[in-house]
């Protein structure tokens, strides 16, 4: 196992047998020149796996080169790492030390997410992720448009949510040719931003709306499952694949409550907060717009809350069965998917 410590400028490896003894230590660059040569330092050993701390920002590149040159490649997750260095013997943080817990946690952990060539997904992952950058900066905008509009003429009122519409954003520039001044001007130009702004999340909402469309149409028709959650959804499974049942699924998802029981309170759980994040917003924003009575989730939220669960309570039981949905529809894709897609012919 060849655990790798990843900087922007080199990447550190050591490599350690299968008891964990260290056999030899490596630096290359972070190009593909530094990629070749440490594929060629690892053909004298048997067998060889590398573990990647789990940072893709980092590792990215350097995960595309292994597995094209037909290297298996897991990926390990931050906290694995961190806890492999504090149980070590070795004091002190370097380089050599990470990589080695790397590579130390990858073999205590057998099951860790096997990497893949990026597909579809991580092409709506980009596409969502901007959409979403596009979205904080038209709110924070907007926020800006209301102080200065407010201080022009407090009776000029703007429907909720109605800088998001192109009919709104032209009527507020034909109101602002009444006032003068800097702060006038101002509020023009962030209300052609703000347009502008309008424009490209729209084209990208279009586009994913087509991606999606195509890459999973069981999870678009789930009940309040849009357009937007679904490319969330997506985009952070990264495949489906990659979980072994539901229950794993749910949690990534963060919606598998934690065991927190010892003796006689067996049984007893809390609240998950970790997990996901995205894809826990992703399936709560389902959950509420079936709560509104889209779907079955209005009938079970009514049941919960009729067995004295309060309404907060009963979201959460709704979201971990949304994640079980999910998790079948994904599966159903993938399947469905993989009958249509042809084989591809790989040369040696």
């Amino acid at each position: 196992m060849i655990g790798t410590d990843s900087h922007k400028r080199t990447h550190t490896v050591v490599a350690v047998d299968d008891v964990g003894r260290r056999l030899g230590v490596k630096t290359v660059r972070t190009n593909s020149e530094g990629h070749l040569e440490l594929v060629r330092w690892s053909a004298q050993f048997d067998e060889v796996a590398f573990a990647l701390e789990d940072c893709r920002h980092l590792t990215r590149r350097l995960e595309a080169d292994l597995l094209a040159a037909g290297c298996r490649v897991v990926r390990v997750p931050t906290k694995l790492m961190a806890g492999a260095r504090r149980a070590a013997r070795e004091p002190g943080k370097s380089d050599p030390i990470d990589a080695e817990a790397v590579a130390l946690a990858a073999l205590r952990h057998p099951d860790l997410p096997v990497a893949e060539l990026d597909g579809p997904a991580r092409e709506v992952k980009l596409l969502s992720d901007h959409r979403h950058d596009l979205v904080v900066q038209r709110t924070r905008i907007a926020s800006q448009i209301r102080w200065y509009l407010h201080e022009l003429d407090p009776d000029l009122m703007i429907p909720s949510r109605g800088l998001k519409r192109h009919c709104v954003v032209a009527e507020l520039l034909v109101e602002l040719d009444r006032f003068d001044g800097v702060v006038a001007r101002l509020a023009r130009n962030l209300l052609s931003r703000c347009d502008e702004l309008n424009h490209q999340t729209n084209a990208l909402e279009a586009e994913l709306r087509k991606l999606v469309r195509a890459i999973a149409p069981s999870l678009l028709d789930i009940p309040g499952c849009g357009v937007i959650s679904a490319a969330v959804i997506i985009g952070e499974t990264a495949g489906v694949h990659r979980f072994r049942n539901k229950d794993a699924f749910a949690r990534f998802t963060g919606t598998a409550p934690v065991p927190v029981w010892s003796g006689a309170s067996k049984g007893k759980v809390r609240l998950n907060r970790g997990g996901n994040r995205a894809m826990n917003c992703a399936l709560h924003m389902i959950a509420v717009t079936q709560a509104r009575g889209i779907g079955p989730g209005h009938a079970y939220l009514a049941k919960q809350q009729a067995r004295g669960k309060d309404k907060t309570a009963a979201l959460r039981l709704l979201r971990r069965r949304l994640s079980d949905t999910v998790f079948t529809a994904l599966r159903a894709d993938q399947q469905q998917d993989t009958k249509t897609t042809p084989p591809v012919a790989i040369a040696a």
